[in-house]
């Protein structure tokens, strides 16, 4: 029984949209703080007797796959009760080939919320350096409700998550009918979560899985924490440098969501948390500049070099918002592509740095395809271009058992880490002004948070945390911010580090999501730091090694991102083997592909 297309629950399983009580937002420290040399802060009294008072679990560690080893480990589903309810969390290790120059353990997280720990472990021989796979023992832990460990399910059956679901079948809603039927399903799933997810769904925030992390990190024998965090793995990296300042070895966050925007303080509590992260202006940005480097690049590197490639785009987005487009081909079968569905393909598409070859292509498919003057040769050229898009989004879909919760594991942490709205129903508007602002991506990254409205989405976790997020921690923490990147807006980067005064910003004028791989620059500081603790020189600019319609580098570079399933396969490939891009969790609907209903 093949499963109908989810596409927010495709959507969130990654994006990133935190904590005790709430805590006023605290002065972000000036340059003369940076400067100070310092001890680092203290870890509060509060956390320490949380974590500390549970005992070290013991890791019994087995065989898995061709080269990892895995194990399971109750941990407290609440650190102020530690002698009550646990959770299984699923732990897996790819352990350091040169064993006696071992320097530890690096943690490393895949983003999300919702993203597998132990996938992108067991991925890491295909992305990470060599010398970094030489020298650490690779650990990737499945966040509580995801994955391998104990799972959130919000519904009682695949029946009963199918009927909630049913409105959200479209990338984002543009309809007014489509509108209404998204507000009734998000509105299903709050409350479904609220309940039958319990408790598991009141014990997800990020705060207790960087809980996790510490009992972890004690386990694998480490006195302090080497960490990589993607994506939302930013924001657990930043819950932990401030919950835990003072264990921090190396800590690096690439793909940055400024903590205080994922949070929501003071007077943006109720505002959409789209209307602080501005994912959306990011993604418009990465999009224009493509547009205008096709312009420059002329014709023989960009097919819409022709005529004016923004006003193309723009042609085709009013031509889908007016009428879908029906494509009917014998061999595939019928579908429909939407005004959404080719937002969503253009948004998707970025998260690559070869991306802006398939925005041009489609964009120039489409073109022909919505034109009812186009010839009939033309036509079929442009309708195979989409169908192979088509085809691959048909390969992405799963089956109905078992419970796909992968929409569930995202709300669990969003929705409690966050403050929102209150009435799902305001997120109509709060999108058409996020439009507006950030034109076609604003509604997307707006309708993702609509599930976590206070109305229907009422567990809470009293242990959450909200801040500071100023703490000066043990060792610095490098920031790796992405000029082009759709999904993590560069200036949460930014502001994240002037946030931490303990910390480098490494910028880099890459694209797709997240710099690791997309750049030698780039991936080489990071593997220094984490190596060796030397941080890149302050200002350092590194440059992506594909730009848009221009010539490839002689040197090999990553053309496609590490397959977790693949992964588990095949063995580990050896040292000097190509790499990959990091296996990094989009937050989006059929990434890089059209919806198929």
């Amino acid at each position: 029984m093949p499963r109908r297309h989810r596409s927010l629950a495709a959507a969130v399983t990654g994006i990133l949209l935190s904590g005790l009580a709430a805590v006023p937002a605290t002065a972000a420290p000036t340059q003369a703080d940076r400067d100070r040399p310092a001890t680092s802060d203290r870890t509060s009294r509060t956390e320490a007797r949380r974590v500390d008072r549970v005992p070290t679990p013991k890791l019994d560690w087995y065989q898995c796959y061709e080269y990892a080893e895995c194990a399971t480990v109750e941990l407290p589903l609440d650190y102020d009760r530690p002698k009550g309810a646990t959770t299984e969390i699923a732990v897996l290790r790819v352990k350091a080939r040169d064993q006696q120059n071992r320097v530890g353990s690096l943690f490393i997280n895949p983003g999300g919320p919702g993203g597998s720990g132990t996938g992108i472990a067991l991925a890491a021989p295909y992305f990470l350096g060599d010398e970094v796979l030489d020298r650490f023992d690779v650990i990737g832990v499945d966040p509580r409700g995801v994955n391998a460990s104990e799972q959130i399910r919000c519904f009682g059956s695949v029946k009963e998550q199918t009927r909630a679901y049913a409105g959200l079948n479209v990338a984002f809603p543009w309809t007014k009918a489509e509108e209404q039927a998204y507000v009734t399903s998000v509105k299903a799933v709050g409350r479904g979560c609220s309940t039958t997810g319990k408790p598991l769904s009141g014990a997800m925030s990020t705060a207790q899985v960087a809980r996790d992390m510490d009992v972890l990190r004690r386990a694998v024998g480490d006195r302090k924490l080497n960490y990589l965090g993607f994506s939302y793995g930013s924001v657990l990296g930043q819950y932990y440098a401030n919950m835990f300042p003072g264990r921090v070895r190396a800590l690096v966050i690439d793909g940055v969501v400024d903590p205080t925007a994922w949070v929501g303080q003071g007077r943006t509590r109720t505002v959409a948390q789209e209307d602080r992260m501005r994912s959306a202006q990011g993604a418009s940005k990465a999009l224009r500049e493509i547009l205008a480097r096709c312009a420059a690049a002329g014709k023989e590197q960009c097919v819409l070099a022709g005529g004016d490639p923004a006003a193309s785009y723009e042609l085709v987005a009013r031509r889908l918002r007016a009428n879908p487009l029906l494509i009917e081909d014998p061999d595939f079968g019928d579908f429909r592509v939407t005004y959404a569905d080719f937002v969503s393909a253009t948004l998707g598409a970025m998260y690559s740095p070869f991306g802006y070859e398939q925005v041009v292509g489609i964009t120039a498919e489409l073109l022909v395809l919505t034109d009812p003057a186009a010839s009939p040769a033309a036509r079929t050229e442009a309708r195979a271009g989409v169908v192979r898009l088509a085809a691959r989004a048909r390969q992405q879909r799963t089956f109905d058992f078992p419970y796909d919760n992968g929409l569930e594991t995202f709300l669990g942490v969003d929705c409690t880490d966050a403050n929102h709205p209150k009435d799902a129903g305001s997120w109509r508007a709060r999108a058409a002004r996020a439009d507006q602002r950030d034109p076609y991506f604003g509604r997307l990254w707006t309708w993702i948070s609509a599930p976590c409205a206070r109305k229907t989405w009422t567990v809470r976790d009293e242990d959450r945390f909200t801040g500071p997020f100023t703490r000066r921690t043990s060792a610095p923490v490098l920031v790796v911010g992405n000029y082009w990147d759709p999904a993590t807006n560069y200036q949460g980067a930014v502001g994240a580090a002037k946030l931490l005064p303990n910390s480098r910003l490494l910028s880099s004028d890459s694209w797709g999501h997240t710099a690791y791989g997309t750049s030698a620059c780039a991936t080489g500081a990071i593997d220094t730091y984490l190596l060796r603790g030397t941080l890149p020189a302050r200002g350092t600019v590194c440059k992506g090694d594909v730009q848009p319609f221009a010539p490839l580098p002689d040197a090999p570079v990553a053309t496609e991102r590490a397959e977790v399933a693949e992964n588990a396969r095949s063995a580990a490939p050896g040292r000097g083997a190509p790499k990959r891009l990091p296996p990094v969790v989009a937050p989006l609907p059929a990434v890089g592909t059209l919806t198929v209903r």
